[in-house]
């Protein structure tokens, strides 16, 4: 429920944006730039930033609150991962890049090396899911190798999103898995 939510909110501040905004050429730190010139203003900024500290303090507490199940590296690789985002919607793109990319860089490396360590973990008890954390973790650590290599080309803002929302897709699936496993029959 919560990853649409943030996916919804690039739509909306994107929507909101003038000058023209690319899901596929520009990144996702662009929506949440505070400053404004005639030829790009994002006015839904604070909103971005927002999404960025509350769905980063909302990975790192469902990394901790599933911490037993993950495993220490995991849940350790998954709160880095989530304070990362908060620093990066506190440190926005357009006040000070340097800082946002030591804010974000965390953020490509923890997640997808989290889903790897976390397949590893999971390959003899659920080797189903255990191998789509593996291909997720592959992909998404590709993405990130790519987009940061990419820096503002043609697609960086595709790389973007492949480095970053399918690594929360799988974490919603392992999430839903614990969930059902706790679960008690109500008859």
């Amino acid at each position: 429920m919560v990853r649409p939510a943030y996916v919804a909110t690039e739509f909306i501040v994107a929507a909101a944006t003038t000058g023209g905004y690319s899901f596929v050429a520009d990144s996702v730190s662009r929506l949440g730039e505070v400053g404004c010139t005639a030829a790009y203003c994002s006015p839904c900024h604070e909103l971005m930033n927002l999404s960025f500290i509350g769905f980063g303090l909302l990975l790192a507490i469902g990394a901790l609150l599933l911490a037993r199940s993950l495993g220490w590296w995991v849940t350790a690789l998954l709160v880095v991962s989530g304070l990362s985002s908060v620093a990066t919607g506190l440190a926005p793109l357009d006040r000070d890049a340097t800082l946002h990319a030591l804010a974000a860089t965390p953020l490509f490396v923890a997640q997808p090396l989290s889903l790897l360590i976390l397949g590893a973990r999971l390959r003899r008890r659920e080797p189903r899911l255990a191998r789509g954390l593996f291909a997720t973790g592959a992909v998404t650590a590709a993405a990130a190798v790519a987009f940061i290599l990419s820096g503002e080309g043609t697609f960086s803002g595709l790389l973007e999103r492949l480095a970053l929302w399918p690594v929360l897709v799988a974490l919603a699936v392992v999430a839903w898995t614990r969930m059902r496993k706790c679960a008690v029959p109500l008859a």
